[in-house]
């Protein structure tokens, strides 16, 4: 075997898995011989209509199709997908009624709860009568500032039965974070806890919501859910009723999900908002519905009464991508609170993987920062967890390095399928995804997604061909269903074309520096925005991050370029392990390690430790907050970080004077 291949799927289980499905069904309808994932995935480029019928026909979607596939496919933006049919996302994913389970819940080690689809089916019905009393119908938007409990998803679901939007932000943002969300989208309703559980420690949210619905003036209801308490006091937060109470008067009968247009809104995503008020990105029902289906049933290979897991909070998209996973009939696995508490074998982050083997998890997602974490700690479950069900591992959030790979396969689990997979809140899916047909290369996502003309532009806006060694822009040059309705408050579409293209024109311009490899797979090396320019040679921020952070004593690192002396200069912040201090020993390893494993351009000109990295709220580091503070412009949205009080660590800092 190649060295620098990891995995290869058996036979078996190319012969079962849905994408060998698919392709069979490509073949009866449409005549097309694919002998491999490449020609399909070039066919499905090229013929767009016949692909997304057949996943439509091969997923059992729910609704009328119509007999049009696309109108106007060469404008982008401007194509219509499936401009005559009608659908529902929520009925697509509460078509099963039976005793099975429909979700699990652990709230870190001290809650447990367990729904059956039909009981899920039959809350959800409670809840859609309690929000059409309320006066919810179409169009209207409902906010949710909760943890990722089974009554997020209930409320979701039953939302978007009704043709209303759904929108949400988890419950550790602050005040005005959530003002510059939801204040933009004007709710009717919103859906609040009364607090959350988060590393063994209670966190109130009471005095929060009761400031946010006395500030947004849309806000007709205050709907609290009970997690910390069976019966919190509302009395204080302006029209407040416990979510017991709300959906009290209301017997489970059945649904009337509204029959919609495959572009009716369904969800308003957010921005991470780090240099400006969050922009409002609005997705659709069939888009999402499709684009989701595609990636778990093709490229992840679910399959019904598979036990899907993603370690995600309410205010990432991979908690809309998550709870998808229902409409291919699986169980979702739901985790909040901390994902590092210990567990049974007392290992930080164990607690995730006693929650694969307790439940038979047979899907894992999480985020590259967090496999990190665990190789940083010397965790290894496949001492500790038998994971005998566990046959996909999902990573997202930042690129996983070649190294986190030797990790997962040396220290978690050696058959198994790790899928790093890449896109964005701006499409709610993936461009680059993982295949349970294909080999994985160490550091190399599998695969463009089926339907996705993904390509790498050069500066000219010029292809660079697969294998060249060759870094560019993430493009992509043929419309895709799962692209973004809008911006809200966009009427005339400006800041919607501003923000993907205008880079290419007809082209959707991403803003990930990535490479197209001899495999055909990707490697992406960090957003273009951070891509460093020493010299005019463009270094993408993850070449350094992967080589500091093998150290033992870097916990974590961010660099940037600063402006200096009519050029750019790299600088690398450091966290270093509790109690080490950056001497010119370590200093000299740090310089040398990234020396030997990249180039001379690619060492730093100032290395400064730090005592944090600050981050969003869903973990990824912020290398634009931090060049903004090093060269002293304003960060304009500061509500978007966990951790905004990191900042003042890289402010006017002396050593980055001279």
């Amino acid at each position: 075997m190649d060295p620098a291949v990891l995995w290869r799927p058996s036979a078996e289980r190319i012969a079962a898995a849905r994408l060998s499905a698919f392709i069979t069904a490509v073949h009866r309808r449409w005549q097309l011989d694919c002998p491999d994932y490449a020609s399909l995935w070039r066919w499905s480029v090229a013929q767009p209509e016949a692909f997304w019928t057949s996943l439509w026909e091969q997923c059992g979607v729910i609704g009328e199709r119509g007999p049009i596939v696309l109108e106007e496919g060469e404008r982008m933006p401007g194509a219509r997908w499936f401009p005559q049919a009608r659908l529902n996302y929520a009925e697509n994913l509460l078509r099963r009624h039976d005793h099975a389970d429909a979700l699990v819940f652990w709230g870190e080690d001290k809650i447990r709860r367990r729904l059956s689809h039909a009981e899920l089916y039959a809350q959800v019905s409670r809840c859609t009568q309690a929000l059409q009393a309320a006066g919810i119908g179409q169009g209207d938007r409902v906010a949710a500032y909760l943890p990722n409990l089974p009554e997020a998803l209930i409320a979701m679901l039953a939302t978007t039965s009704l043709g209303a939007i759904w929108s949400s932000a988890s419950p550790d943002f602050g005040v005005q974070g959530v003002l510059d969300r939801f204040g933009q989208i004007e709710p009717k309703i919103l859906l609040c806890v009364d607090g959350y559980w988060y590393n063994g420690k209670p966190v109130d949210c009471m005095a929060k919501n009761a400031e946010i619905a006395a500030q947004i003036d849309s806000i007709a209801r205050t709907v609290v859910v009970s997690y910390l308490d069976d019966s919190p006091v509302v009395a204080t937060i302006r029209n407040g009723v416990r979510y017991a109470d709300f959906i009290a008067p209301f017997a489970a009968d059945e649904i009337a999900f509204a029959p919609l247009p495959f572009a009716h809104p369904l969800f308003i995503m957010f921005s991470s908002g780090t240099t400006g008020v969050p922009k409002c990105i609005v997705h659709g029902h069939g888009g999402a519905l499709l684009q989701h289906l595609k990636e778990h049933q093709l490229h992840g290979d679910l399959k019904q009464d598979d036990r899907l897991f993603y370690f995600t909070t309410c205010g990432w998209m991979m908690w809309n991508w998550l709870v998808s996973g229902l409409a291919s009939g699986a169980t979702l696995l739901l985790y909040d609170g901390s994902p590092f508490i210990p567990g049974a074998s007392g290992q930080p982050g164990a607690i995730l993987f006693d929650y694969a083997d307790a439940e038979r998890m047979t899907h894992f997602g999480t985020s590259a920062k967090f496999i990190d974490a665990l190789a940083k700690t010397g965790f290894k479950p496949r001492e500790t967890h038998r994971l005998e069900t566990l046959r996909t591992m999902f990573s997202t959030g930042s690129p996983l390095a070649p190294e986190s790979f030797d990790y997962v396969y040396r220290e978690i689990k050696a058959d198994l399928l790790l899928a790093s997979i890449s896109g964005g809140t701006d499409i709610l899916s993936c461009f680059a995804l993982g295949n349970p047909i294909l080999p994985v290369f160490r550091g190399e996502l599998q695969c463009r997604g089926l339907g996705m003309a993904v390509a790498v532009f050069d500066d000219d806006g010029q292809p660079i061909p697969a294998g060249r060694g060759e870094r560019g822009e993430l493009v992509c040059t043929a419309p895709f269903p799962a692209m973004p309705i809008g911006f809200w408050n966009d009427p005339d579409g400006a800041k919607y074309h501003a923000a993907y293209f205008d880079r290419f024109p007809n082209v959707w311009c991403h803003g990930d520096f990535v490479e197209l490899t001899a495999n055909e797979g990707m490697i992406i090396y960090g957003r273009s925005d951070a891509v460093l320019n020493p010299g005019g040679v463009r270094i993408g921020t993850a070449e350094i991050y992967r080589q500091v952070e093998q150290l033992p004593e870097v916990v974590e690192s961010l660099v940037i370029g600063q402006d200096w002396q009519h050029d750019v200069r790299i600088v690398l912040f450091v966290k270093l392990r509790e109690g080490l201090l950056l001497d010119e020993v370590l200093l000299d390893r740090i310089k040398q390690q990234i020396r030997h494993n990249t180039t001379p351009r690619h060492i730093p000109a100032k290395v400064l430790q730090v005592a944090d990295i600050p981050r969003t709220k869903s973990g990824k580091i912020v290398e634009l907050a931090v060049c903004n503070v090093v060269h002293g412009r304003p960060v304009k949205n500061i509500e978007a970080l966990a951790n905004p009080e990191a900042l003042e660590y890289f402010r006017e800092r002396v050593e980055l004077q001279s």
